[in-house]
């Protein structure tokens, strides 16, 4: 459907039609989701490098995502100063609450799945940023978001490397093949009210 999906390995399915339809015609209120997302990846990365203080790669690597995500809930926030919205909480999605419930509890196979679950939540983050930076008619907004999605191939990249080296890679993409296909069912049904992972 969209050429940014053909780079997206890892997805199954591409974003339907009806929520770039359901985005761009909620555009402030996926602005302030969008806040919220940078926020919380920001506290992803925090809390594996909470949860794996002896895995040196990883916290490096997620030291420098963090500071990049707090970077762009900062030029987020300025955007919605600039248009007038106001800071304020939004009732999340299903979507990450219901990836995360996938993930195993003992470990070390916990470890991979959260990097697996991060990697397809950030390629997602791609592909609809991208989608905004296509569709959106306000050309100043749409730059902004072609500008971002650079940095998400780069993050969910970064994440499916830490599990490749840290884990065989026919069990990565096993299990990578198993979260994707929840991903995409989680999708498969569209939130009714409009989010960055809707």
């Amino acid at each position: 459907m969209n050429a940014a999906i053909r780079t997206i390995k890892i997805l199954k399915q591409p974003t339907s039609q009806a929520w770039i339809d359901q985005a761009i015609a909620n555009i402030d209120t996926i602005l302030l989701d969008h806040s919220h997302c940078e926020k919380k990846a920001a506290g992803n990365a925090l809390r594996l490098i909470c949860r794996y203080p002896s895995h040196e790669k990883l916290v490096r690597q997620l030291t420098a995502l963090a500071r990049e995500e707090l970077e762009h809930f900062e030029m987020v926030n300025q955007i919605l100063e600039e248009r007038g919205i106001p800071l304020q909480p939004l009732p999340p999605p299903p979507y990450g609450e219901t990836l995360i419930s996938n993930v195993r509890g003992e470990e070390p196979q916990r470890c991979l799945d959260f990097l697996l679950v991060s990697a397809l939540i950030e390629a997602r983050s791609h592909e609809r940023l991208g989608l905004l930076g296509q569709y959106c008619p306000q050309e100043k907004l749409a730059k902004f978001y072609r500008g971002l999605m650079a940095s998400e191939a780069r993050h969910y990249g970064m994440f499916w490397l830490l599990a490749v080296e840290s884990f065989s890679r026919e069990e990565v993409d096993r299990r990578l093949d198993e979260l994707a296909t929840v991903e995409s069912e989680i999708l498969s049904t569209l939130h009714p009210q409009p989010r960055v992972h809707s």
